[in-house]
């Protein structure tokens, strides 16, 4: 294969795949991805590391203290999943996407052996990072989890800290059914001694993360344990997080380039994570964090998350896609003065929507969609599961044709909101933006 374009659609159709094929395509252990990392001369050795998990803020999260660390000088890589438009998304350093080429060649190289493994798609991404992280020697890589943590393909590193987000009901077909079951599938990813943060104290769920630290005597922190955020204000660009220090007892005001109300639950984690870090020798001083949180989205290429896309006509996007996600949707659009609310939707056939359906606005006008994959549920489905929520809308075949309808009857002073669906997004940016 001699293009880009070739190999990833090798990749792509050769491969299991979790956003085409769901559940089938995840392996139910790391065999595989130790298997070929094995056979790459185990790179997830060879450099420091920073594994994080969580249903919601994992991405932001990763993306935060990725910038951080790069503006503190330290050669940082950054994995993360799924991409939005291109493959390279995944697999970045210093905020550069890994290079066409060095694709080409990893899969060209290595194509018996995943012919002999038929590992999934995401478990070749994973070994392609892990290798491409160890041969530039990057001074420390935040791997994000792709899904759960126990039996995620990342959970083959040793990290020197492990940052666990929100935990909300997500993937249950997979993780469970409860908010124990599947906080302790992310509490997999804890390591033996090795320090913990909890970006998200939840009362119902935090005994797991104590009673599996204990197992391996692994030093717990709660961020609300060392942080308050004290006053948070929207910016034109951005918001502004005002946070207490607990233990020097003095606020801090931060300015993240980020959106979101759910930036107060991130910024926690991120600061008790960056004291962990400097705890463990890492130099980041004060001007590397204020710069880092200042410039996520250039310094990490970070996309999708409560990103204004067109401000004539407005539109905004957001990749939350469970329930916690969307009540986060919803607390933003309530901050925001408009006419009208045009909602273009889609979602996955495997998606538990009797949690989601029930929180979205009654009042505004639904364009439900479907994006081009097997997985997608089909528009007429979605439309008539959220008629019974008294959604009101059309049905659209595509989501270019939902996209062409919403602006076809946006007025000024309206609204378009995209999401529902990391792929919704994902197809707009793809062909607009």
């Amino acid at each position: 294969m001699k293009t880009f374009t070739e190999v990833i659609e090798y990749l792509f159709a050769r491969l299991p795949m979790f956003t085409r094929d769901g559940a089938s395509a995840i392996n139910p252990d790391v065999d595989k991805t130790l298997l070929l990392c094995q056979a790459l001369g185990n790179p997830q050795d060879k450099f420091k590391s920073i594994h994080i998990a969580g249903t919601n803020g994992k991405g932001s999260t990763s993306h935060m203290l990725a910038s951080v660390l790069a503006k503190a000088g330290y050669k940082t890589g950054l994995y993360t999943s799924p991409h939005l438009v291109d493959f390279r998304e995944r697999i970045r350093v210093d905020g550069e996407m890994i290079e066409q080429q060095t694709v080409v060649d990893f899969v060209n190289n290595h194509r018996e052996l995943i012919e002999e493994i038929q590992p999934s798609f995401f478990e070749v991404t994973v070994a392609m990072a892990f290798d491409y992280f160890a041969k530039i020697n990057v001074d420390i890589a935040v791997i994000e989890v792709g899904l759960g943590g126990r039996l995620d393909s990342t959970n083959i590193i040793s990290p020197e800290l492990c940052v666990i987000t929100n935990i909300g009901m997500d993937h249950m077909n997979i993780l469970g059914d409860t908010l124990e079951q599947i906080a302790g599938e992310k509490a997999g990813i804890i390591k033996p001694n090795t320090p913990v943060v909890i970006s998200e104290r939840q009362n119902e769920i935090q005994q797991v993360f104590i009673q599996k630290v204990k197992e391996g005597n692994s030093p717990l922190f709660f961020a609300d344990d060392y942080y308050e955020v004290k006053q948070a204000e929207k910016k034109q660009q951005g918001i502004e997080i005002t946070v207490e220090s607990k233990k020097l007892n003095q606020n801090q005001t931060w300015h993240l380039d980020l959106n979101g109300s759910y930036q107060k639950k991130n910024i926690l984690g991120v600061l008790t994570a960056i004291d962990q870090l400097r705890d463990l020798g890492f130099n980041i001083v004060n001007e590397s964090v204020k710069s880092g949180l200042a410039d996520v989205q250039e310094s990490t290429g970070l996309r999708g998350r409560w990103q204004t896309l067109s401000t004539d006509p407005w539109i905004i996007c957001d990749t939350g896609h469970n329930e916690d996600g969307i009540k986060a949707v919803i607390q933003n659009l309530t901050t925001l003065n408009f006419n009208s609310l045009h909602f273009i939707i889609g979602a996955m056939k495997d998606k538990d929507l009797s949690h989601i359906l029930p929180l979205l606005p009654k009042q505004a006008t639904y364009y439900f969609s479907a994006p081009a994959m097997p997985r997608a549920m089909k528009a007429e489905e979605l439309a008539d599961m959220a008629h019974s929520f008294e959604l009101k809308g059309n049905a659209y075949p595509t989501i270019e044709d939902a996209f062409k309808a919403a602006n076809k009857a946006y007025k000024e002073n309206d609204l378009i909101f995209i999401g529902g669906s990391t792929f919704v997004v994902a197809e707009i940016l793809t062909n607009h933006f």
